[in-house]
């Protein structure tokens, strides 16, 4: 089949390639490689990348454009497909001879600016890195203003979509701009040569690189699942999870795997650890290995000569002293030979070497800078050399990379970060993709898919990866639920422990049957107590002797619960073993608690007082007499984040719910008093939360601020599914703001706050900023919608389909009145929707929609909703791509308003004719105060038009007018003749 042929059966195919995953990097990818080999030209470049086209219509002209050309353009374009899209979703496209003929196709270049065409794909690689010192360089030669590189480092563009603006706008100023970005490259690889220098490795040294990749390449090689029973290769099943970067400057940037040890970020240059941060089950330890596996291979940090991982877990059972050497050696690859040379280089290059560290938040001791250890030679304790290292105190200069949950993470080591990378999980893309690798039958992925979009609360739930792989393996039982399909996290976990026990029945014995808990109640408990013990000493690895005391046997081990440790077997053959996953121990741990008869009445309240009791100043608790037996005292604390999982667990399991299936296998009466006591644990916690909200200042709103414990103790009622415990929790909150921002709450978190926070006895303004709620945590708050006068959901990776959902729901609640969406991923199909809540609620009164990707047609189109609103106060768009077309539209749509008081258009590429149509705006509208114009391209003739028109209004109090076409003079003159702006 040609590839003019192929183009056109696959276009559905290709479209969805390019616009299903919400972001414009596929399409820009291809655009670069297209343009590199001359198959497009700039004009069609800009065509295709026109700013006020969305996405969709972008790859709909790029097919279109690429089909006319004929052919050999059908087939670079394939070719361009297949080098960019993720193996996933190039399953079942067909590209012909694609691959042949973009194998050559690179042109050569005879200039400067023909070679950021040529060149482009690699340059967007390589400047991002350097991309500062390039701006720096335009700048010094007068190439570029403050003003443009304002514009490139714009923080709703991702890393390489500042590189593409960047290089879009050295093509616009020509020949010299081209030429001193390239000279600066062609230096800073000057400047970099002693390193590849450096990295001429003696025979040794090449002998233990090769040795160390092929047992890094091993280890990571296979990601296992179900103690062995199912193997898959990290290739075909790791799927990509949204990283964000932590920054104090509240911007939000995302991140691929590439920008981990980057540059990208960095806020202590002095420092040399990457914190990986995510809460348990997001995929941390997935993406630290699929980051091993591409060093291995060399198609990943190749500036790092060696690798060294660990594992906190496994660190944890070395008792012995030792010597940094002893354990880079003994712990991840021990060399043949030439021990004494190749540590030698490793302290004479530590830039070319990286540690990594998995699971800082199961090691046993927290992190102190107390003891100081600097000599690589000399013995100490696996802590004190671990805190050290990731201080800098030994071996500075090496990077390092720990993963760990966030509560882990004190104020005292993040002082010795270098960035914090977030972990979010899945968006909807990756469960799609994730669900699909799972299944070889594409009938059976399609419907577990289409099962978890007919259940909101479960798809939330599956942008957690554990979750979404547990979906994936139980999905027998997830698409033959006669009972309903799961709702909570305990719902999940119970369908996993059937699963598991299914899988060990004859086939020809059929299903377990309603009393399948029963039967296997004895195991359970052996679990239970294994794990249950292992939370209270921050114990996860166990060896065979330990299983032995609890009378697990080596068919219970079988089953699949536990997985091998291998790389902890010891040479008298010593197994040691470990949960399947960290919350599979926490479920087992509160199954005892909930199961075990004779355990005494003090074991649930302190659980759930775990979060409140300190030892030594850090946030760790030992349960104390959780089972009957005293804890020694030099036993290791439980660790709070394991203790608040259990206590989730242990509130859904004592959920009316679940009582039919729990009585078979404990009284009635026993559940009845640890529900109660489950319940009155939770009131509690949330009285404390109540008791702490302080009195408003004169004139101000009531508000709360609530803790990350709040969302747990949300979370546990959610976990219930009683509506009653739901509404006591809330019956006696007195606020008219609550504030929920820095709280990792995604659409998990969501879900649970929608179910409790829905019974409200008054409206109150809910502030999500800064969470990561996306479209489907917009969709699952939505119950809670009517009971919201006010939603801020600032930096949440927000979509135009969030806003859909948004406001269909919010055009029928009365209260409903206020809309904050600064920093999401919106464009001009948003308007379309917010147009509709404009023209239905009369009582709204305040929208802003602040740097997202609004163009003047957004703006054009919003403009009719405007006109319709009659009680709109305040409206911010500031940092879109407005425009003059944009602010004609939008001061001629509110030139009537007898509501507006405040209006921003600060950062919108306005310019004289935009001003002189806000000017009109100014001489109509008696009700605005404030008007906002800061950060535009406004010059002196715009400026006079506004003087103009404040003559004819004497209400309004201030126009903001910084950072526009102005010189100093003409501030000083405008400033003088009119008082009211600001400049």
């Amino acid at each position: 089949m040609s590839g003019q042929q192929l183009v056109l059966r696959q276009r559905t195919e290709l479209l969805g390639a390019l616009c299903c995953g919400g972001t414009a990097e596929p399409l820009d990818c291809v655009l670069d490689l297209l343009l590199s080999w001359g198959v497009i030209v700039w004009e069609d470049y800009l065509s295709v990348r026109e700013p006020a086209k969305p996405l969709c219509s972008s790859a709909r002209e790029l097919l279109d454009l690429v089909y006319n050309k004929g052919e050999e353009s059908c087939l670079l374009l394939l070719s361009a497909f297949k080098q960019v899209l993720p193996d996933a979703q190039k399953a079942g496209l067909c590209f012909g001879k694609s691959f042949a003929a973009g194998k050559d196709a690179k042109r050569t270049s005879t200039n400067a600016s023909q070679t950021l065409m040529t060149d482009r794909p690699a340059l967007v690689r390589k400047i991002r890195d350097h991309i500062d010192g390039v701006l720096e360089a335009l700048v010094n030669a007068g190439c570029f203003t403050s003003k443009d590189c304002d514009e490139v480092m714009l923080p709703v563009y991702t890393p390489s979509q500042k590189v593409r603006r960047l290089l879009d706008q050295v093509r616009f100023r020509g020949e010299e701009a081209a030429s001193i970005l390239l000279q600066y490259l062609r230096l800073a690889e000057v400047v970099s040569q002693p390193v590849k220098e450096e990295k001429q490795l003696t025979a040794e040294c090449l002998l233990y690189q090769k040795k160390l990749r092929s047992s890094v390449s091993a280890q990571s090689h296979f990601l296992s699942t179900y103690g062995g029973t199912g193997r898959f290769s990290l290739d075909d099943i790791y799927t990509e999870g949204l990283l964000e970067l932590a920054q104090g400057n509240r911007e939000i940037t995302s991140l691929g795997l590439e920008d981990v040890v980057g540059v990208t970020g960095t806020l202590n240059e002095d420092a040399d650890t990457v914190l990986l941060s995510g809460e348990a089950g997001t995929g941390k330890s997935t993406l630290l290995q699929r980051l091993h596996l591409l060093w291995a291979r060399g198609a990943l940090l190749t500036d790092i000569l060696l690798l060294f991982p660990f594992s906190c877990r496994k660190l944890n059972a070395e008792q012995r002293m030792l010597s940094l050497k002893e354990l880079l050696f003994l712990h991840c690859c021990w060399p043949d030979r030439g021990q004494d040379e190749l540590f030698q280089f490793i302290l004479d290059h530590p830039h070319l070497v990286l540690f990594t560290f998995d699971g800082l938040d199961e090691f046993k001791q927290t992190f102190t800078d107390e003891e100081r250890h600097c000599c690589p030679t000399q013995q100490a304790s696996i802590p004190v050399l671990l805190f050290n290292l990731l201080q800098g105190t030994l071996m500075k200069g090496v990077k390092k990379v720990v993963t760990s949950r966030p509560q882990a993470v004190g104020p005292v080591m993040k002082r010795y970060l270098r960035k914090e990378v977030l972990v979010k999980g899945f968006c909807p893309v990756g469960i799609d993709a994730f669900v699909r690798k799972h299944h070889n039958d594409s009938t059976v992925a399609s419907r577990v898919i289409e099962s978890l979009q007919t259940n909101t609360a479960l798809l939330g739930l599956c942008h957690i990866p554990v979750f979404c792989w547990i979906v994936s393996k139980c999905y027998k039982e997830l698409l033959g639920c006669g009972e309903g399909s799961p709702q909570t996290m305990t719902d999940v976990y119970l369908m996993v422990l059937q699963h598991f026990f299914q899988r060990k029945v004859p086939q020809e014995q059929g299903a377990l049957g309603k009393g399948w808990l029963q039967k296997h109640l004895e195991t359970v408990m052996r679990f239970g107590q294994l794990a249950m013990e292992g939370l209270e000493t921050s114990c996860y690895v166990f060896p065979e002797a330990e299983l032995r005391k609890y009378g697990i046997t080596e068919q219970e081990i079988c089953l699949g619960f536990l997985i091998h440790c291998k790389d902890l077997s010891d040479s008298s053959d010593c197994k040691h073993y470990e949960f399947l996953h960290m919350t599979l121990q926490c479920f087992f741990a509160a199954l005892h608690i909930v199961l075990d008869g004779n355990s005494n009445r003090s074991v649930i309240p302190k659980l759930f007082q775990s979060q409140y009791r300190q030892l030594s100043g850090i946030t760790r608790v030992c349960l104390g007499h959780c089972i009957d037996r005293p804890l020694e005292d030099d036993v290791n604390t439980a660790e709070t984040p394991n203790l608040q999982m259990a206590a989730k667990f242990v509130s859904g399991l004592l959920s009316q719910r679940h009582r039919i299936l729990l009585s078979q296998s404990c009284p009635a009466a026993t559940l009845e008093w640890k529900s109660k006591q489950a319940v009155k644990c939770l009131s509690k916690g949330m009285q404390r939360h109540f008791r702490s909200i302080s009195r408003p200042v004169e004139g101000e709103k009531k508000s709360m601020h609530a803790m990350p414990s709040f969302v747990w103790l949300i979370t546990c009622i959610y976990e219930m599914q009683e509506s009653g415990v739901a509404k006591d929790a809330v019956a006696k909150i007195e606020v008219e703001h609550l504030k929920l921002t820095y709280c990792n709450i995604g659409p998990v978190e969501c879900t649970a706050l929608a179910y409790v926070l829905k019974h409200l006895p008054n409206p109150v303004g809910l502030q999500l900023d800064y969470n990561t709620v996306g479209d489907v945590g917009v969709e699952q708050l939505l119950p809670c919608l009517h009971v919201c006068h006010a939603l801020y959901l600032r930096n949440n990776n927000i979509s135009d389909e969030g806003i859909r959902k948004l406001v269909e729901k919010g055009v029928h609640c009365e209260c409903f009145q206020k809309l904050a969406l600064f920093n999401n991923k919106l464009t001009d199909d948003c308007t379309r929707h917010l147009v509709t809540l404009l023209q239905a609620k009369t009582n709204f009164i305040s929208l802003r929609l602040g740097n997202n990707n609004i163009t003047s047609q957004g703006a054009e189109q919003l403009a009719e909703g405007l006109r319709y609103s009659k009680s709109l106060q305040f409206l911010g768009l500031w940092g879109n791509k407005i425009g003059d077309k944009g602010a004609e539209a939008l001061a001629d749509a509110l030139k009537n308003s007898t509501a507006l008081t405040w209006f921003s258009l600060v950062d919108n590429g306005v310019g004289n004719s935009g001003a002189c149509a806000l000017a009109e705006l100014i001489k109509r509208c008696t009700t605005l105060t404030e008007l906002w114009l800061n950060q535009n391209c406004i010059g002196r003739e715009g400026v006079e038009c506004l003087i103009q028109a404040l003559k004819a209004n004497t209400s309004i109090k201030e126009v903001w007018l910084r950072g526009n076409n102005l010189s100093p003079e003409e501030v000083e003159e405008l400033s003088q003749r009119e008082s009211r702006l600001t400049f």
